[in-house]
């Protein structure tokens, strides 16, 4: 591309999109876009935008420019359920997902396109849960142009998808609050309308819930019967470090293996993880009554998206795992889990 003053640039195909940034008018768009022809009529509108000078294109460009590079990355970048628009806008293509799930990137191939001088890849943060057509990604070059060994390098880095959605696979789940005061009616339960709510936000019905009192027999049986008729299945009360609760111990022995008993997560420091017969099971503590943002509140959409959660995944939820007052008003767009 080569510089010119804005009057000697008549005629002339335009090397770059410009930008109208208005702070009075709230403002900010492309108000022309690269490979447009100036004419006499845009001299004084380009003025008012503060250019004085644009670059123009020329043949033979040795250069890699901005859109052409974003057209080259953009699809070895987008993975499942990943789409974005082939044109870009003022140098950038945004990646998009096309359905409801769980947001996951590769940090570490991240990290590195990153680090290649001028590419920028921001992104949102892995097990992030989005919605349809919300944005998750965004490309683009620093610079108008960049050199071919860049893009080249850029692309040698993307040999898989670095983005992807997974979208939620359950259909069903099941509620089992246990609690001898709870069975005998002398409190009212809270858990089954509480989570019955969450569950009903990431489009999962609940097919099957009991209450059953604090004996290790009737819980065992339960969390038998109840996990063998649903995709997932929570498991409330009894979670503490009390004597008599013994909700975690009838898990067990009712065949669920256990990931991880406790969470480096506040609030939901007892929360347990298990899979009995391939199917997660969690013990969801008291704190899921009082916030709306806890440990099952990180966990939950990637489970219901069936994604394999390991000890040392939920080892790492420390970092980021302290909610801090008022998380609930911003969740998941805070600072809760995003050490994920």
């Amino acid at each position: 591309m080569r510089k010119v003053p804005v009057h000697e640039a008549v005629g002339q195909p335009l090397g770059h999109d410009v930008t109208e940034v208005s702070f009075e008018r709230g403002v900010k768009h492309r108000a022309f876009k690269r490979g447009h022809v100036i004419e006499a009529a845009d001299v004084e509108r380009l003025l008012d935008l503060g250019k004085k000078a644009v670059f123009v294109l020329e043949e033979n460009e040795t250069e890699v420019h901005e859109d052409d590079a974003a057209r080259r990355i953009a699809p070895l970048v987008a993975g499942p359920n990943v789409v974005f628009d082939p044109d870009p806008y003022e140098g950038k293509i945004t990646f998009r997902a096309s359905c409801a799930g769980v947001f996951t990137v590769d940090p570490e191939r991240l990290y590195a396109l990153n680090d290649l001088e001028i590419p920028s890849l921001p992104t949102l943060p892995s097990f992030h849960p989005v919605v349809a057509d919300q944005p998750v990604g965004a490309f683009r070059i620093i610079p108008l142009t960049c050199e071919e060994r860049i893009v080249a390098a850029a692309e040698s880095l993307l040999t898989e998808p670095l983005l992807a959605v997974h979208p939620y696979v359950v259909r069903s789940a099941g509620i089992l609050v246990t609690g001898t005061e709870v069975f005998e009616g002398r409190i009212t339960d809270g858990f089954i309308p509480r989570l019955a709510a969450t569950l009903a936000g990431h489009g999962v019905p609940v097919t099957a819930t009991d209450i059953v009192p604090d004996d290790r027999t009737r819980i065992e049986e339960a969390v038998r019967r109840l996990g063998g008729a649903c995709d997932i299945l929570l498991v409330t009360g009894g979670t503490s470090v009390d004597p008599d609760d013994v909700t975690v111990a009838a898990m067990r022995a009712a065949g669920v293996t256990t990931i991880m008993k406790g969470m480096p997560v506040q609030p939901g420091n007892n929360f347990t993880l298990g899979r009995l017969d391939g199917r997660y099971v969690c013990a969801v503590p008291a704190a899921t009554l009082f916030f709306k943002a806890t440990a099952l509140d990180l966990l939950l959409p990637r489970l219901l998206a069936g994604l394999e959660v390991t000890r040392e995944q939920l080892v790492r939820l420390g970092h980021g795992g302290l909610a801090q007052p008022g998380a609930e008003q911003h969740f998941p767009d805070c600072t809760f889990g995003t050490g994920r």
